[in-house]
Parts: structure tokens; C-alpha cells; sequence
């Protein structure tokens, strides 16, 4: 199979001609196709790599956080293409230890029966915890905070089967810490910084030991004081650290907030995610207090949500086009950056491919359009509207 376009984005930048897919994989640009083959025609479309969301614990019809297990993440995987999110982490929320290997459990056993015509890919888990603050919880939930433990990071890499455990965020200031970022670094697993109080000494010291980079820069971490500077100053600080930003809908970050951010790293040290929970599957009532809205089940196949102002809403919560503006999509804070910070193309697909497959260590194989790689592409219009989604070379119902 062919993909025609004048615009074609690759590391050596913009090419014109026929991106040849083989067996799910990238075969190169050639300028020249026999008539008999099967050409698609993206003429005024623009093909780039498909979008890595590594921090995301639910999409639309389906919660890995809310209902966790392997029918979260089939929904999820089906919702997430219609976004152009072509590969994830399927991501946990702290939450008693028990659970949280039998959610690994889930989504070792749905990596292992995946196939291209299933949606985007689970790639891996992120585990979100349980080593975070109770300080800095935000909304995990404050009992099932718990200090670093070897014996309990080697059960759920136990339950999550060998090299599934692509990241894990922990508080380094808590008691053994230290411990457990070596023994995850040892094992090739990311550690990022996020739900803590640690001082900027401590992210320097365990800089060293191998964490990489900053979970939802700015949000669930201790502030900036020029005096006193932080996780927010060492995510600033250090430049060969990442800064993850969750969706930039401009209520938990402000765009001027990103902008400062995008200006010191830069798109080469910015990883986009969304670290959306697919709200509409909640089990119980659940105050946003960023959104000043209550969310809860109503019956069996809707969800209620009730706004602070009195406002009521009822919308049914298995019906991807109702549930899919409850949380801002990864398509659409794209387009805000875009907006925002006048992105460019090739700094978009930096911060949504290049440098998450980089920092999860699945680059030889995703996060850009290269000989070799998995055909994971996407192709989008001058204004950041999807056309179609190509997950391993099938191409997948975004309607």
C-alpha cells in the first residue's frame, strides 16, 4: 500500500511522494508507483507520525482508572484512533496495591491479544503511583499514598509481565526512594517526578540516578520561589529533563504558564499527553474541582453531571459522540498549542512522537516515519483536523 501527499514529515523534514507500507511496517518514499498498485491519495492532506499519549487512564467509553480492565482499555483503544492517538501507556491511578497488579494483569493479558484492527496500541504501563505525597495528591485518592517499597515495585512489574512497566511517577523525596528509582533505572524503566514536595536539591541528586523528566509540569508538584525553587524550577532548570504537560485546556495550566516552559526547553524537551480519566464511566460521585462539577452515574448507561453554577446535564455515557467533548481531547489541545505558542509542524510532532517514544525507550520502532518503523501515521489538514489514522499500516474508523 501506497500514501500519496506532497507532505510528507520525516526527521529529514518535508517529502513529496508515495510512503510505501509493507506488513505493517514503513518501507520508505519512493517519487514512483506502478498503476496497479494500491495508492491512497492525501494530495492536500499532511502525513506525520501518529500521536503518543504516555500519560492517559481513561478516553470517551472506556476508564483504565474508573472501570479498569481489558474492556476500559478495548473502548479506549477504539476511541483514542478518532483523536489520532495511535499509541498510549495505559495508566493507573493510585489506588490499593491489589488493585493495581490485577489492572496490570488486565493490561498485560489486552497487549498480548491486540491487533492493528482493535485501535491504538497499548504500548506499555504507566504506573501513577502509589510512591506520590500525600501533600501533593491532587486527586488520587490520599489512603492508597504509600511510601516506596522494592518488594511491592517487584509485584507489579511481576503482574505486568516482563518489560511492560514503561514509567513509573514517584515522589523522590520519600523514604526509599532513591532505592527504587535505581532498581527501575536498572531494570530500563522511566522515572518521572510528579504528586511531590521534594526540593530542587533532591531532583538534582536523583537527576544522577537516572530520572528523566516531570509528570504534569506544574500541577501536583511543589511551586517556584526564587529563593526556594522547587520541582517547577528544576523542571525549568535542568535542560535534559522533560517536561510532560497534560491537556492545555487553560484551566489547570495557563497558556502563558506552557508558554515560559515552551521558551526555556523548547519542543525537543516537551512531551505532550493528556492524562485524561474517561469521566463519563465513573462508579461513584466525582467532584471536578478544577471544572466546579460533580460527575456521577445515573442508572445504568448514563452520566449526570452537575455544575456548581446548578446547571444539570444527562448524556449517555456508552455513546462515543456524547462522551467525547467531557474532556478535552489530545487533537484538541494540540490545537491550542498551535495556538498559543505558534508551533510549528515539525515542534508538534517533537513533543506528541518523537520525544515520548524517546523518553520510553520505544524509538527504533515508533515515533517517526522511517524505514523499519511501525506504520503509525496520521494525516491531518492545514488547520489540525484529522483525515484518517493508520495504526500499523490498517487504517481505523474515525467517524
Amino acid at each position: 500500500m501506497f500514501l500519496y501527499s506532497e507532505n510528507i514529515y520525516t526527521p529529514e523534514g518535508f517529502q513529496k511522494g508515495y510512503l510505501n507500507i509493507e506488513h505493517g511496517k514503513i518501507k520508505g518514499i519512493v517519487q514512483e508507483v506502478d498503476e496497479k498498485e494500491d495508492v491512497v491519495d492525501y494530495t492536500n492532506g499532511i502525513i506525520i507520525p501518529g500521536f503518543i499519549d504516555m500519560h492517559i487512564h481513561g478516553w470517551a467509553t472506556g476508564s483504565f482508572k474508573f472501570q479498569g480492565d481489558k474492556k476500559a482499555l478495548q473502548n479506549m483503544s477504539k476511541g483514542l484512533v478518532k483523536v489520532g492517538v495511535t499509541s498510549y501507556l495505559a495508566s493507573t491511578a493510585t489506588n490499593a496495591v491489589e488493585k493495581l497488579k490485577k489492572q496490570a494483569s488486565d493490561a498485560r493479558e489486552f497487549m498480548e491479544e491486540w491487533i492493528p484492527e482493535k485501535g491504538s496500541q497499548v504500548l506499555g504501563i504507566h504506573l501513577e503511583g502509589p510512591f506520590i505525597n500525600k501533600e501533593y495528591k491532587g486527586m488520587q485518592k490520599e489512603e492508597y499514598c504509600i511510601d516506596p517499597s522494592i518488594e511491592i515495585t517487584e509485584s507489579l512489574l511481576e503482574s505486568a509481565g516482563e518489560g511492560n512497566v514503561k514509567l513509573m511517577t514517584l515522589a523522590p523525596e520519600l523514604p526509599n526512594a532513591d532505592r527504587v528509582i535505581t532498581y527501575l533505572h536498572e531494570k530500563g524503566i522511566q522515572v518521572s517526578i510528579g504528586h511531590s514536595a521534594a526540593e530542587f536539591e533532591d531532583i538534582a541528586r536523583v537527576k544522577d540516578l537516572g530520572v528523566g523528566g516531570f509528570t504534569h509540569t506544574f500541577s501536583g508538584m511543589r511551586g517556584f520561589h526564587h529563593r526556594r525553587l522547587g520541582v517547577v524550577g528544576a523542571a525549568m532548570y535542568f535542560e535534559d529533563m522533560y517536561a510532560e504537560f497534560s491537556k492545555q485546556t487553560g484551566m489547570t495550566v495557563k497558556p502563558e504558564a506552557f508558554a515560559i516552559v515552551y521558551r526555556l526547553k523548547g519542543p525537543e524537551k516537551i512531551i505532550l499527553s493528556t492524562d485524561c480519566t474517561g469521566l463519563a464511566q465513573v462508579k461513584e460521585p466525582f467532584y471536578h474541582y478544577i471544572r466546579k462539577c460533580t460527575f456521577s452515574p445515573y442508572g445504568e448507561d448514563s452520566l449526570k453531571c452537575v455544575y456548581d453554577d446548578g446547571r444539570e446535564e444527562i448524556i449517555n455515557k456508552y455513546e462515543y459522540d456524547n462522551v467525547k467533548d467531557v474532556e478535552l481531547s489530545y487533537l484538541g489541545s494540540i490545537q491550542n498549542v498551535v495556538k498559543n505558542v505558534k508551533a510549528s509542524v515539525s515542534d508538534i510532532v517533537k513533543m506528541t512522537s518523537e520525544n515520548p517514544a524517546k523518553y520510553l525507550g520505544v524509538d527504533s520502532y515508533k515515533g517517526s516515519i522511517e524505514a523499519g518503523k511501525d506504520a503509525d501515521v496520521i494525516i491531518i489538514d492545514d488547520e489540525w483536523n484529522l483525515l484518517d489514522t493508520y495504526v500499523k499500516g490498517v487504517k481505523q474508523d474515525i467517524q
